[in-house]
């Protein structure tokens, strides 16, 4: 199917490099932007292009900073989190788009492609590729974004990073075999694995692996043993490695009524989307939730992935009632979601899914709750 001549994707990329070309235009060189993202490979990846692309374009202050663990960028703690670093401008890339904003009044430029959740009104611009056709990664989007305003061809690796960690090796990016050809396909695996390692790991060490995103020429430093960043985060995998081992061995409960299974995990590392991930192969009629109750003090974070699109998860978990927690299920894509609840609205988001209370998770006498502002 073509546009005029273009492809689906050229012919929605044209409007957003004019979107972002604007936005760009109408910051001062001079102010202090902040570029935040998720805290995955390829949110970081994204955030360590737009940091590095604004530098060469002429802005003296970029701060680039992430998403903490269990946080979202649309309430309360990221917002004063963000206020603090006073900022003149704001880029927000791979969290998603929401209607409440995330620093209203500061001119923001969302880049994410993420199912949109509204449109922030005011000073904002919102690219989306959500509705592209391929849908891309962020790290994708951010360097055919940026590559128009800054000579950034030798930071493609990085959007190589970020686009395979979400897509795989087979990402449809069209730029993405010659990437791999002039960096080493094997350098920009190695890469991924240990970017997202940082993340999952117990200590949740994303500023190791964004420092090597922002300052190194190329990704041959995530093969260089002797460097002391990758030293570290080669610990960070191993530590992952043995929690995945353990939690592959929990076999999964089906559901009374419905297509769901649950894996229950209780792990320090991030663990519950690979999980997830790899029952979803084994279990193509399913929706497959993996639930790690060891990941967030007093709060339950899952995961839930399906081959089947015909299940439109965002839509299924939010027809559950969770009272004012709504919001802290359902982001992500269509066959690719998942939340963060308090055991007892967890156990309420599982007996609306057509689980029986042997999946129950006992309740803390004393929880923390999720944000809910």
């Amino acid at each position: 199917m073509e546009t005029d001549g273009r492809t689906p994707l050229e012919a929605a990329l044209g409007p957003a490099r004019e979107a972002v070309a604007r936005w760009v235009g109408g910051v001062e060189r001079g102010a202090h932007v902040v570029v935040l993202c998720h805290f995955d490979a390829d949110g970081v990846g994204a955030e360590a292009l737009f940091g590095r692309a604004l530098a060469r374009l002429g802005f003296g202050r970029v701060s680039v900073v992430h998403s903490e663990r269990g946080e979202s960028a649309f309430k309360e703690r990221a917002r004063r989190r963000l206020a603090e670093m006073a900022p003149d401008a704001l880029v927000v890339t791979d969290l998603g788009v929401h209607a409440a904003g995330v620093l209203p009044g500061v001119p923001t430029l969302y880049v994410d492609h993420h199912r949109p959740e509204g449109l922030p009104g005011g000073a904002a611009t919102v690219v989306t590729g959500y509705p592209w056709e391929p849908i891309p990664a962020s790290a994708w989007m951010a360097y055919d974004l940026l590559s128009p305003l800054a000579d950034i061809a030798d930071l493609a690796w990085i959007a190589a990073v970020g686009t395979t960690s979400d897509l795989g090796d087979r990402a449809p990016w069209p730029e993405l075999p010659a990437i791999r050809k002039r960096f080493g396909g094997k350098a920009i695996r190695e890469a991924v694995s240990l970017v997202n390692a940082a993340r999952r790991a117990g200590a949740f060490d994303v500023e190791t692996a964004l420092r090597l995103l922002m300052h190194a020429d190329g990704p041959s430093v995530f093969l260089d043993e002797a460097h002391p960043d990758t030293a570290r985060l080669r610990a960070y995998r191993l530590e992952v490695q043995t929690e995945l081992a353990q939690a592959r061995k929990t076999a999964p409960v089906f559901a009374s009524t419905g297509p769901f299974a649950l894996v229950p995990l209780d792990s320090p590392c991030q663990v519950h989307p690979l999980i997830a991930q790899q029952w979803r192969g084994r279990l193509k009629g399913h929706a497959v939730i993996a639930a790690n109750r060891g990941y967030l003090p007093g709060v339950v974070a899952f995961s839930i992935r399906t081959a089947r699109e015909d299940l439109v998860l965002p839509d299924i978990l939010r027809a559950v009632d969770l009272g004012e927690h709504e919001h802290d299920v359902g982001r992500g894509h269509d066959q690719a979601s998942g939340g963060q609840l308090p055991p007892p609205l967890f156990n309420r988001l599982m007996d609306g899914l057509g689980f029986d209370a042997r999946v129950h998770v006992p309740l803390p006498t004393q929880r923390l709750l999720p944000e809910s502002e």
